[in-house]
């Protein structure tokens, strides 16, 4: 059974900038920025939180 797509407001903030896979704008991964329209709404609040905390443990 496949899931609905996700409402959750996309993270980017327009500051793309790529250190490897992580985007140092919204500290989304590539994998996950590929992903965030085909989601579940779960799915985006998950990496929402992950990459939310990633930004926190650059110090950003």
């Amino acid at each position: 059974m496949r899931q609905s797509p996700g409402k959750q407001p996309s993270p980017c903030v327009r500051q793309c900038c790529l250190d490897g896979e992580q985007c140092l704008g919204c500290g989304r991964l590539m994998p996950e920025i590929l992903e965030w329209a085909s989601a579940s709404d779960q799915r985006q609040r998950d990496i929402i939180q992950a990459a939310r905390a990633r930004k926190l443990s650059r110090g950003a």
